[in-house]
C-alpha cells in the first residue's frame, strides 16, 4: 500500500502555509488530518470554510454528531480528536462512550439526536422515520435537521480521508468500545 506522508509547513503552498499558521495559533498545533488536506492547493481552505460555517448545530450537539458518525465509520483519528473535544465541551468520559454506542440517556434531546444521527449514518441517509419523528418530538426543528446532515457530511469527509490515507493519529487514542 502506498502511504501518504503528512506534509510539513515548508512542503505546502503559501496559502496553505498561512492556514497552518492560523491553525497553530488557534489550536497550538496543525493536526495531521488537516495537514493532509494541505496536499491539495484548495482542500484545506475549502474544508475549514465548510467546517466553520454558521450552523444551528453547535457545541455538545455538534460533538454528538461528530462522535456518532466517526464511530459508525470506524475512524480512529476522528474518534480520538472528538473524544478530546467532547471533554472540552463538557461531556464526561462515560457520556462520550454512551454517545459512541448510539444513545445519550443523560439528556433526552441529545438522545434523540444521537439515535437519529446513527440511523442516518448507518443507513446512508435513509433514516428510520420513527427516529426522525422522535427527533422533532424532542424539540429539534427542520433547520436543525438540515444542519445535522451538513455536519454529518463534514465529518464523513475527514473520516474517509483518514480511512484512505491512514495518517498517524496525533491525539490520545479514544477508548475501545
Amino acid at each position: 500500500m502506498n502511504t501518504i506522508q503528512v506534509p510539513t509547513r515548508d512542503q505546502v503552498s503559501p496559502a496553505n502555509q498561512a492556514l497552518f499558521d492560523q491553525l497553530k495559533k488557534g489550536l497550538g498545533m496543525v493536526p495531521n488530518l488537516y495537514a493532509t488536506l494541505a496536499l491539495s492547493e484548495h482542500a484545506l481552505g475549502n474544508y475549514l470554510a465548510f467546517q466553520n460555517t454558521k450552523s444551528s448545530i453547535t457545541g455538545k450537539a455538534r460533538e454528538v454528531v461528530n462522535l456518532v458518525v466517526s464511530q459508525v465509520n470506524g475512524c480512529q483519528y476522528c474518534l480520538a480528536a472528538h473524544t478530546v473535544i467532547g471533554g472540552m465541551v463538557g461531556f464526561k468520559p462515560e457520556q462520550i462512550i454512551e454517545i459512541r454506542r448510539g444513545g445519550a440517556s443523560f439528556n433526552a434531546r441529545l438522545d434523540a439526536l444521537t439515535k437519529l444521527v446513527k440511523s442516518i449514518a448507518t443507513e446512508r441517509g435513509h433514516a428510520d422515520p420513527a427516529l426522525l419523528q422522535a427527533f422533532f418530538d424532542a424539540g429539534w426543528t427542520p433547520e436543525n435537521l438540515v444542519d445535522v446532515i451538513v455536519v454529518i457530511g463534514d465529518k464523513t469527509v475527514t473520516n474517509y480521508l483518514h480511512a484512505t490515507t491512514q495518517v498517524p493519529v496525533d491525539f490520545p487514542a479514544a477508548p475501545a468500545l
